[in-house]
């Protein structure tokens, strides 16, 4: 069974950091594209973070860029956000997907079907 399990999420200050983390199981991640999406309720979810892991390519979008980190572990069948100084804007939940044969901003601006529990994230004072 092909599973995406995205975990790490929790309470955070403003300010503060969280790293995502982004489990294969029943496949392997190499020449996917894996994004993470954020969605808040009312609004569809947003691409935030996109990575190749087969030729590392990443795309963030402006909100986060200088904040966050995506990174790939293919020895763990893991993709990683690295999420720094929080703002309470980045609260929800966060969801990854993968698809192959696609770049990495296209990635972040398609729509997913997301197989995963999601995390939520909060950032609050």
């Amino acid at each position: 069974q092909l599973q995406l399990v995205e975990s790490g999420g929790g309470l955070a200050q403003p300010g503060g950091s969280l790293r995502l983390s982004c489990l294969a199981s029943g496949f392997t991640l190499d020449n996917y594209v894996i994004g993470w999406f954020q969605q808040v309720p009312g609004k569809e979810p947003e691409g935030v973070s996109c990575i190749s892991t087969s030729d590392g390519k990443k795309f963030y979008t402006d909100s986060v860029k200088g904040r966050f980190t995506i990174s790939n572990d293919n020895a763990k069948n893991t993709v990683y956000l690295q999420m720094n100084s929080l703002k309470p804007e980045d609260t929800g939940v966060y969801y990854c997907a993968a698809v192959r044969r696609v770049t990495v901003q296209a990635m972040c601006l398609m729509t997913h079907d997301f197989w995963g529990p999601g995390t939520q994230v909060t950032v609050s004072s």
